[in-house]
C-alpha cells in the first residue's frame, strides 16, 4: 500500500532518502556533482514529501519558493529498486497539488543532462524552458516549467 507524507526537511526518512539521492548523483554526475550539490541543500525546506510503500520510504521530493508565483521542485528521488512503478509521477503530482494549495501559479525544476530517466518523466507533462537562475549558463542542465492554474 502506498502512503504519501507531507513533512519538512527535518524528517529522518526524507534525510535518509536525500542521502541516497546524493550518493546516486555523485556516481551519475561524476565531476559535475560538486557544482550541483551547492544548489541542493535541504536546510529549512518546509514542503517535503516522503512516499512509502508498505511502510518503507521509497521516494521523496520537495518544494521551494522561487518567486511569488513560482515554486521550484527539488530533491526528486525514487530508490532504484522501486522505479518503474509510477512512484515518481505520484510524488510529482502531490508536489504540484501542494504548490497549487500554496497559491503558486507554476512550478519549475532543473535536472542534469545525464538524468535521462528524469528528463523522460518531465517531458511527459512539462515544457522545456531556457535555463533559469543559477543554471542559466550551465550546459549540463535542463530546465522545465509547468503552469498549474489559469490566472
Amino acid at each position: 500500500m502506498l502512503k504519501i507524507l507531507r513533512t519538512t526537511s527535518e524528517n529522518p526518512n526524507f534525510k535518509k532518502l536525500v542521502k541516497l539521492l546524493d550518493e546516486y548523483l555523485a556516481i551519475v554526475d561524476g565531476d559535475d556533482h560538486t557544482f550541483y550539490a551547492q544548489f541542493n541543500k535541504i536546510d529549512a525546506l518546509q514542503h517535503c514529501i516522503v512516499l512509502f510503500e508498505d511502510e518503507n520510504p521509497v521516494g521523496c521530493g520537495a518544494l521551494k519558493g522561487y518567486d511569488e508565483e513560482t515554486a521550484e521542485i527539488k530533491r526528486m528521488f525514487v530508490r532504484p529498486v522501486s522505479r518503474g512503478k509510477g512512484y515518481a509521477s505520484a510524488i510529482l503530482t502531490e508536489l504540484e497539488n501542494w504548490a497549487t494549495e500554496l497559491s503558486y501559479d507554476s512550478v519549475i525544476l532543473e535536472t542534469g543532462t545525464k538524468q535521462t530517466e528524469a528528463i523522460k518523466l518531465y517531458e511527459k507533462t512539462y515544457e522545456r524552458i531556457e535555463n533559469y537562475g543559477q543554471y542559466r549558463d550551465v550546459q549540463t542542465s535542463v530546465c522545465f516549467n509547468k503552469i498549474l492554474k489559469n490566472k
